[in-house]
């Protein structure tokens, strides 16, 4: 009998660590053109993408920024390229999607939810910022709605259409994935689902190994055979989630957007870093790591080759 495939993806920067917190983090665009390249190199199938201002490391979603990237990965790589539309909490949704509509990529993330996002706890740990906007950013998390109605996914949803790309449908709560059915049943998303489920974020499900039964069952339930199951697990959670999901046939995510770590109070250098932990996890349990051409296969993307960049 082959072995099962899994499908790593690597978010490589994210918009919710700032650059004090690690120096690892990518920030420039030569920075995350690399970073995502050796990722994939590593194992990676998927990169999952956001950009920054080079200058001070700020989350910056104008398509403008992502342009000083793409293309350098696509000539790099076969990696598949996962542009977000969920950008930073702080922003509203027609300058989130901006980046997905202009270049068409196979995939986009979609937030499925409504949500307090509470990114402030970690002024416990960090106290010293080069860049104001780093307090602010966490400081602001207090009284901040990341906001995700119906109306911006259904808009979301058909900015991207006539442009065949897919979603990683991000479900941070089980009632995410009851709002997914509801898309689905009214035909606006179109199986396999490829749906990634979020633990550790306050104001999401926690990381205990219950939520991520509960998770798993819900979807189950609600969506049958007719999705494709990915976790990812913030900060220190990460491995130990993707472990326990991967007992129960689930893809996984890893990166510097969901984790800086690589161990106990040992940052991780890099995104390929987490990338070759989480593959020895996979082999260790006798799965294989499934190459961009079988992802792209299992998720039923476009290719490559029809993207605009």
């Amino acid at each position: 009998m082959a072995a099962r495939k899994v499908i790593i993806t690597c978010a490589v920067t994210g918009s919710i660590h700032t650059p004090s917190m690690s120096p690892h983090l990518p920030v420039t665009p030569e920075e995350i053109a690399d970073e995502a390249v050796a990722a994939a190199e590593a194992g990676a199938a998927i990169v999952h993408l956001h950009a920054r201002d080079p200058e001070t490391g700020r989350p910056d979603q104008s398509p403008e920024a992502f342009a000083r990237f793409l293309p350098v990965i696509k000539q790099r790589s076969e990696v598949v390229i996962n542009i977000t539309t969920g950008g930073a909490p702080h922003m509203r949704v027609e300058e989130r999607v901006r980046p997905a509509a202009v270049f068409k990529p196979e995939v986009a993330s979609l937030n499925m939810g409504s949500m307090n996002f509470g990114l402030f706890p970690m002024l416990r740990r960090y106290r010293t910022f080069r860049h104001e906007w780093e307090r602010q950013h966490l400081e602001g998390s207090r009284d901040l709605v990341f906001r995700n109605t119906y109306r911006d996914i259904e808009y979301i949803l058909k900015t991207c259409k006539d442009a065949g790309t897919r979603f990683e449908f991000e479900c941070y709560d089980i009632g995410h994935l009851y709002n997914l059915a509801h898309f689905l049943d009214r035909g606006l998303v179109e199986p396999p689902l490829f749906v990634q489920s979020v633990f550790g974020i306050l104001g999401g499900i926690g990381p205990h190994p219950e939520d991520v039964l509960h998770m798993k069952r819900t979807a189950d339930r609600l969506f049958g055979d007719a999705y494709r199951w990915s976790v990812l697990g913030a900060g220190r959670h990460q491995m130990a989630v993707a472990a326990i999901a991967l007992t129960l046939g689930g893809n996984v995510r890893v990166g510097l957007e969901d984790s800086l770590w690589d161990g106990p109070g040992r940052l991780a250098k890099s995104n390929a870093d987490q990338v070759r932990r989480v593959r020895r996890i996979i082999e260790a349990l006798g799965f294989q790591v499934a190459t961009p051409a079988e992802a792209r296969e299992m998720l039923a993307l476009k290719g490559g080759d029809r993207v605009a960049f």
